[in-house]
Formats: structure tokens, C-alpha cells, sequence
């Protein structure tokens, strides 16, 4: 349970980190301060859904777009978070390097966080279980 508490704070501020990102290097990407937080939503719900499914679909019918599987949920992502979320990705170029930049960010974030979380998580543990023995 914690862990997917842990998993889903950290995939709301990765999210979050890279929409703030692609607005603020791309000209073409427009996140709204009123709609940012159903953005952030919107983005890790679908992405969360869709990737499981995506990486099965491929599996039956497409293995050799197995390695794109991160790019294509985040690319169907970013098109729900711009019907539903308020999220605004203008041309075909800002939709690419948009893509691109989520998917990096969420993905490199989401590695480093969990990592962080899962060094102090398991030191605490070892901690308990050394004091536990004495």
C-alpha cells in the first residue's frame, strides 16, 4: 500500500515537472495555471491506464513497437490532457518534442525518485530489523 502511495506522489509531481517543462521551453504548449492541476490529473490517469494496455496490445499485434510503448501512452496522454485538462499543444513539431520531453522527464524522474525513496525505504527497514535482533 505504501508503495503505491509513493508510486503515485511520485508520477503526480514527475508529471507535473515535465508539463511545467515542455510549457516553459515550448512555444506551441500552453498549460493554463487554472487548468495545470486536472492537466497534471488527466496525464498520469491515462497514462497510468494506458500503458499496461498499449504494452498488450503491442505484445499481440505490434511486438516491434514494444520499445515505443512509453512514447505512445504519453503521446495519447498529452492529446486526453488537451481535450479534458485544459492543456493546449499547438503543431505537429511542439507535438513531437512535447512528447519527447514528458516522456523523459516522468521517466528519468519517476527512476530517480523511486530509487531515492526505495534507498531510504530499504536502509529503514534494515535499521529495524538490526535493532529488532538485539
Amino acid at each position: 500500500m505504501i508503495r503505491f502511495l509513493v508510486n503515485t506522489v511520485i508520477n503526480l509531481a514527475s508529471a507535473a515537472v515535465a508539463l511545467l517543462i515542455a510549457g516553459a521551453v515550448l512555444d506551441g504548449v500552453e498549460v493554463p495555471v487554472l487548468g495545470f492541476v486536472w492537466a497534471v490529473l488527466i496525464f498520469v490517469v491515462a497514462s497510468g491506464l494506458l500503458t499496461p494496455f498499449i504494452a498488450n496490445m503491442a505484445r499481440k499485434y505490434a511486438p516491434a513497437a514494444l520499445g515505443g510503448i512509453g512514447l505512445i501512452a504519453t503521446v495519447v496522454a498529452l492529446w486526453l490532457a488537451t481535450l479534458f485538462g485544459g492543456l493546449t499543444i499547438r503543431g505537429v513539431t511542439d507535438w513531437i518534442l512535447a512528447t519527447v520531453i514528458v516522456w523523459l522527464v516522468t521517466s528519468l524522474a519517476s527512476w530517480i525518485l523511486f530509487a531515492v525513496w526505495g534507498k531510504k525505504h530499504l536502509a529503514a527497514r534494515a535499521e529495524a530489523r538490526g535493532a529488532s535482533r538485539r
